[in-house]
């Protein structure tokens, strides 16, 4: 594990798992941390996979008191965490809002990352426009925001079971509450910058593999969202998961690592 100086004394937490397979980065969902991959790391290392987890800003073990939380400024970390270990045209998976983050991320890359993986992400837009009819308000997001402020504990419950097309289980409940719970106040504004970003001229100017990995049941970023992408980059493959909402990796474990580590040794 390790912290990375990021923004003036600010620092972000990574945890660098070596291995002599293809590197991977795992970027999390807002407000998660790296724990949320912790039933998906150890498939990566069986595969031989080198690991990236990182928690973003105001997330986790990163610093909280951060200045720029923007969409642009974590995938710029990521780039930093890249240079920083030399790694080798990793491929860059994210979920949710960490799918926007690793879009933007692979996009300042170019061709030194070999792939994208979206699980379940919020790329390349979050909120519906009139030329993307996929998803919610920026106005719906506002609200989510003015209860976290109101009532932190008891919003993020609610957002942590609305997660899992099934419940999962209290422990596991709790164990997304707990990474939300983790989060400082300054990372709300991460989601409110995701409202408005629009990553469609990044994502179909891609020139590597794009994997999709997606919930049907999806209710944070609608599964339309994920069948759009291929429209927009013909290098881009959905996988639906027909029993799983936001988080595949959680719901429907062994199948997402079949794929994910398919993909990974192609």
């Amino acid at each position: 594990m390790g912290f990375l100086p990021v923004e003036n004394d600010r620092s972000i937490y990574f945890e660098h798992h070596r291995g002599e397979g293809r590197p991977i980065v795992l970027v999390h969902g807002w407000g998660a941390t790296t724990r949320a991959w912790d039933t998906t790391l150890p498939a990566l290392l069986a595969n031989g996979n080198e690991v990236v987890t990182v928690d973003l800003r105001c997330c986790g073990r990163s610093d909280k008191d951060f200045d720029d939380v923007t969409i642009a400024a974590l995938a710029s970390d990521i780039v930093r965490l890249v240079d920083h270990l030399g790694l080798d045209r990793p491929v860059v998976n994210g979920w949710s809002l960490g799918g926007a983050v690793a879009t933007a991320a692979v996009a300042q890359l170019g061709d030194r990352a070999s792939a994208l993986v979206l699980t379940g992400g919020a790329s390349p837009r979050y909120t519906a426009t009139d030329d993307w009819p996929h998803g919610g308000a920026v106005a719906d997001v506002e609200a989510v925001l003015a209860s976290a402020a109101a009532n932190r504990a008891e919003t993020f419950r609610g957002v942590a079971a609305a997660v899992c097309a099934e419940n999962p289980g209290e422990a596991v409940l709790d164990s997304i509450w707990d990474m939300f719970m983790a989060m400082g106040p300054r990372g709300d504004d991460s989601l409110r910058d995701l409202a408005t970003v629009d990553l469609r001229k990044e994502i179909a100017s891609l020139e590597v593999p794009i994997l999709l990995l997606h919930g049907r049941a999806d209710a944070f970023v609608p599964f339309s969202a994920a069948e759009a992408v291929p429209t927009l980059n013909h290098r881009a493959e959905v996988v639906e998961f027909t029993s799983s909402g936001h988080a595949p990796f959680l719901e429907e474990r062994d199948r997402y690592l079949a794929e994910l580590t398919g993909f990974l040794n192609r």
